[in-house]
């Protein structure tokens, strides 16, 4: 992988704009696409979570990697997920330890809170199931934000994460959130892509100095297609229409999109040649007037919803 961008955190540290998305990745093929993405291809970010249930199998391909020195540690950008049944104080801390543990790490270069909703303790992780009441609706757990953040800035102060952020939080729960950390989030991670591009969230955090990581950037193709639920966004006209006159795949050319909306991508993939695909995007870029063509796509669209398993209207 040639010619990749970087970003800088308002920590001062150094985030490639490019990394490996792990959602859903099956814990029996994780660890040979991590192994190929970081050992192979030249990635040097890989985002993961808890909820995900594949961190053991990440750790795994991570050590072999490393031990094979065809990466140094230091040299790769991880990032982990703190789930919603660990948001109160006293579980942050050991939410994160079981994260390293698992990714077989000292430390995390960013540690995100997956959702700006708490869940009791004893919801399950697996599967992100939440507990839900007799009318389907989501039984939330009475932790504020400020405590989780400020026990996830001990997390900083400890030396087991370097950055803190979070995901899928509004411009509103941000600047609540902003009001009170005396570690500010380095990250906000959100659902962006052509259908659902948030220009004026990504505006708000880029004038905070909050960076902003683009999830489901390609916009979940291969569910959409498994399901036959929403609109296929690889297959979109406009967007295939410039990947045809750059000899690119509809996929490089989302992913170029959000790099050069000044987002990180983390496009998910277990399939190599995928993985290497994704990776080509830096040796084109898209022209102003396709810049444009690809903004008169918006449509609102959201792949994840969560008031669709909750019945909480997270983004109202």
């Amino acid at each position: 992988m040639t010619g990749v961008s970087r970003i800088t955190l308002n920590t001062g540290a150094s985030m490639p704009s490019l990394g490996l998305g792990t959602y859903k990745s099956p814990p029996e093929k994780v660890g040979a696409a991590v192994a190929y993405a970081v050992g192979e291809c030249g990635y040097r970010h890989v985002d993961c979570a808890a909820v995900y249930e594949n961190e053991k199998e990440i750790g795994a391909a991570l050590a072999a990697v490393f031990s094979a020195q065809k990466a140094a540690r230091e040299e790769v950008f991880i990032t982990g997920k703190l789930w919603n049944n660990a948001h109160a104080a006293a579980d942050v801390a050991a939410a994160c330890r079981q994260t390293l543990s698992d990714l077989r790490l000292d430390y995390l270069d960013l540690y995100l809170m997956h959702w700006g909703v708490a869940f009791p303790r004893e919801a399950p992780v697996s599967g992100g199931e939440p507990l839900r009441d007799e009318n389907g609706v989501l039984i939330t757990s009475p932790v504020p934000v400020r405590e989780t953040w400020e026990a996830m800035e001990e997390l900083v102060r400890s030396g087991l994460v370097r950055a803190i952020g979070v995901s899928n939080f509004t411009a509103p729960m941000l600047l609540d959130l902003l009001s009170y950390a005396q570690v500010p989030p380095a990250m906000n991670q959100i659902e962006l892509h052509p259908y659902n591009q948030q220009t004026r969230l990504l505006e708000f955090c880029h004038y905070n100095k909050i960076a902003v990581t683009a999830y489901s950037p390609l916009g979940r193709a291969g569910v959409v297609k498994e399901s036959g639920e929403g609109p296929v966004l690889t297959e979109d006209a406009a967007v295939c229409a410039i990947a045809k006159s750059h000899g690119k795949s509809p996929a490089q050319v989302l992913i170029r999109w959000g790099l050069e909306r000044g987002t990180v991508v983390i496009p998910k993939s277990a399939t190599p040649e995928n993985i290497l695909a994704n990776s080509a995007v830096f040796d084109f870029c898209l022209s102003k007037e396709e810049m444009d063509e690809l903004a008169k796509l918006e449509r609102a669209h959201r792949y994840l919803d969560p008031y669709e398993r909750w019945r909480v209207p997270y983004f109202g």
